[in-house]
């Protein structure tokens, strides 16, 4: 029962943030992390958000396996394979136009709720989502702070995309997207076991 619920909770949590990237791409937004690394690319070159972002997270495997466990590793790569499959998928089956204001605090709340219900399952959407999952376990600096930092980093990378506008729309997304993780995540009791089996 207990596996079964964690199991569904990633996939809610995968539906949540599907439907927080959609919002964001259909107003031509971004947002933090790989799949903000994904949204830029998208833009450049003819492959489909969908199947960069599964790309992009190929090498964080080996990280998350070999530092955070093959647990962790799998559940990562499922909720990233199903991440990629839905964000596939709305493109045909969802159609919702929105005010970029609005896409950006709907987006980046819906990016955040899912992101937290990840974290609390041993699961991430990789890249610097593991990067911040493995900080946290480590190192104790809450995945929020380090969500943050990513988001500036992808927003100075966003000015070869965005204008002005788009670029504050996101900042938006990004605020509401640190702001939710920041308040609801709370380290669950795996973050402490790895700890201590990897000191």
């Amino acid at each position: 029962m207990k596996l079964t619920h964690q199991w569904l909770s990633i996939v809610e949590g995968c539906i949540l943030t599907a439907l927080g990237l959609y919002l964001l791409n259909s107003s031509s937004l971004l947002i933090s992390g790989t799949a903000g690394v994904g949204m830029i690319l998208s833009t450049l070159t003819s492959l489909t958000f969908g199947q960069l972002f599964f790309l992009l997270n190929l090498p964080f495997y080996i990280l998350a396996w070999r530092a955070l466990g093959k647990e962790f590793a799998i559940r990562t790569f499922v909720a990233v394979s199903l991440l990629s499959a839905l964000s596939e998928l709305f493109k045909h089956i969802v159609y919702i136009e929105l005010h970029p204001i609005v896409s950006a605090i709907l987006g980046g709340l819906l990016v955040g709720f899912g992101l937290t219900i990840l974290f609390r399952h041993n699961a991430s959407l990789g890249g610097l989502n593991i990067l911040a999952v493995y900080l946290e376990r480590r190192f104790k600096i809450h995945a929020g702070r380090t969500t943050l930092v990513a988001d500036i980093c992808i927003l100075m990378a966003a000015v070869l995309v965005l204008d002005v506008w788009g670029l504050l729309f996101s900042l938006l997304a990004f605020l509401c997207l640190s702001s939710v993780v920041g308040r609801y995540h709370r380290p669950p009791k795996w973050a402490q076991n790895t700890e201590t089996k990897h000191a």
